[in-house]
């Protein structure tokens, strides 16, 4: 089966990663726009780390013959620094419509400041003038009543339920999100958020329409792999394949492939990569053997 991470942090992982997630069957990433652990000081680092999710990363993927679309946005968390988060503001719609960005996210609320609900409405407001999806960011903190508040706040300004898909869902979130018509993505970490344990019995309840499983996997503790781990476990634990693929693949590929840049065809005949092929005069091998094809990398 093939399998659609549709959120996952690749700028923190390794190229161990990128092939482990090739093997195991994932044809296409997504990769938000997010916070690095520690506050970015000065625009310029937005600018060069936007740069890498259309640039470099894209081509990284690639090597190793999986597709990768982005999201750009501003992140609630960094929001909070107003005089920051004004020109960087000014730098999202030069990245907004590159050709491998799906989304504008993600965004919503952290701490559910003023300064994060200012900027999330101005950063919805863009998605709909360039005609791109959402990716909505719900809280760690507060989180039922900050999932409720984004809903509003999308609402309030127009946004088709079809075209936002809400993260970071839990049991606590998934009825009102699924009720209101939003795409329910679910993060699936080890130990918090969503284990692949309690993903199962979320789609045992709530079947596979709009649902999305992806793994967020970052530079914490987290597991690159955890969307087709998911998928096996639904298996054994006898959920129908319909409703696997919908939420390890389908659903993503629907949601998203609303900003038009994120076709099946993309990777239908395998992604053409050429790890002889270098980028800035960089390559990601350090000297190993070159690989011209995804069946090179799963026999080696």
């Amino acid at each position: 089966m093939k399998y659609i991470d549709p959120h996952v942090h690749m700028t923190s992982r390794t190229t161990n990663d990128y092939e482990a997630m090739q093997k195991a069957g994932i044809v296409a990433l997504i990769e938000p726009a997010f916070w690095l652990g520690q506050p970015r000081t000065e625009v310029g680092a937005f600018k060069d780390y936007f740069s890498s999710i259309v640039g470099w990363e894209p081509f990284r993927s690639s090597q190793f013959g999986i597709k990768h679309y982005c999201t750009i946005g501003l992140n609630s968390k960094e929001a909070n620094n107003e005089a920051l988060a004004e020109q960087v503001m000014e730098l999202l719609p030069l990245f907004a419509l590159k050709d491998n960005v799906v989304a504008i996210g993600e965004i919503g609320y952290d701490d559910q400041t003023k300064a994060e609900d200012k900027y999330f409405r101005e950063q919805i407001e863009l998605a709909k003038e360039v005609g791109l999806p959402i990716m909505i960011h719900t809280p760690h903190r507060d989180k039922k009543n900050g999932t409720l508040r984004s809903m509003d706040v999308l609402e309030e300004h127009g946004v088709d339920p079809s075209m936002a898909v809400i993260d970071h869902n839990n049991e606590e979130t998934a009825k009102s999100v699924l009720d209101r018509g939003f795409w329910a993505a679910f993060t699936i970490y080890p130990r918090t958020k969503m284990g692949s344990e309690r993903m199962v019995e979320v789609v045992r309840q709530y079947g596979s329409d709009r649902i999305i499983v992806d793994s967020s996997a970052d530079w914490g503790v987290s597991d690159p792999l955890s969307v087709p781990k998911t998928a096996n476990l639904m298996k054994e634990r006898g959920i129908a394949q319909e409703h696997i693929q919908k939420t390890c693949y389908q659903n993503a590929l629907d949601a998203y492939g609303q900003s038009g840049n994120m076709k099946e065809s993309d990777w239908s005949e395998g992604v053409n990569f050429d790890q002889s092929v270098l980028y800035g005069g960089n390559s990601v091998l350090r000297g190993q053997e070159p690989k011209k094809s995804s069946s090179d990398i799963i026999e080696n």
